[in-house]
């Protein structure tokens, strides 16, 4: 039975990235073939608007907030909070997170380099970024790792879950707005980066409570097995 279980999680894992692949794949089949690149107008008009909004403050507090998306950092949290949570036994939820997160990373880098998209270039940055544009690492992976952070917390605290949830997604709409204003995504990238790490978020969802249901069933069964009849 748990060798089942483990090949089904697996299974739904791998299903997961190759459904986010594809809504990827989709996303670019319908800007480029039903809106005929009408995309690249409204992504530079957002950008403009953005532009103009600019002030030196507004300029150090998203600097602020995109490092909280940074992929580096965000991989450093996994870590130290995956080791938490090894301390505190909770196995399932530590190995879902090192997964969660390094699925993340790596379906981000394989579709950036597959599109092969160039970052804007309206302006003079602020900061200094490489590799291509489309998706956005830092809207996809933070959608992914602080979407479960948020799930696990919310499920540990359940009376504060829905402040938990506002939160969470509070901060992951403020890092893909931090990359608008810096310029250094088009808004369809951004757009691109939360659908795929949100079908990623989701598929690892999904195998930790089928994973906490097997768990829960298993000790139920055991417990009746105890009781002598």
């Amino acid at each position: 039975m748990r060798y089942k279980l483990l090949s089904l999680l697996s299974t739904i894992r791998i299903v997961g990235l190759l459904v986010a692949a594809f809504a990827m794949w989709g996303f670019v089949q319908i800007a480029d073939e039903v809106l005929d690149k009408e995309t690249q107008a409204i992504d530079t008009a957002i950008l403009l608007a953005l532009k103009r909004s600019h002030t030196p403050l507004l300029d150090q507090l998203m600097l602020g907030v995109t490092f909280l998306g940074e992929p580096t950092f965000l991989l450093v949290i996994c870590l130290g909070l995956g080791v938490l949570l090894l301390i505190l036994k909770r196995q399932t939820e530590a190995t879902t997170l090192v997964i969660a997160a390094a699925g993340a990373v790596g379906l981000n880098y394989l579709l950036k380099v597959l599109f092969s998209r160039d970052r804007p270039a309206l302006w003079d940055r602020v900061i200094d970024v490489g590799q291509y544009s489309f998706p956005s690492g830092h809207a996809m992976v933070s959608m992914v790792i602080y979407g479960l952070i948020g799930f696990l917390v919310a499920n540990r605290f359940p009376r504060w879950r829905w402040l938990i949830v506002t939160l969470s997604i509070g901060l992951i709409a403020a890092i893909g707005l931090s990359r608008l204003y810096l310029g250094v995504h088009w808004p369809t990238d951004v757009v691109a980066g939360y659908s795929a790490g949100l079908v990623w978020l989701l598929t690892c969802i999904l195998s930790l409570e089928v994973w906490s249901f097997y768990r829960s069933a298993a000790g139920e069964n055991e417990d009746k097995s105890l009781t002598p009849d």
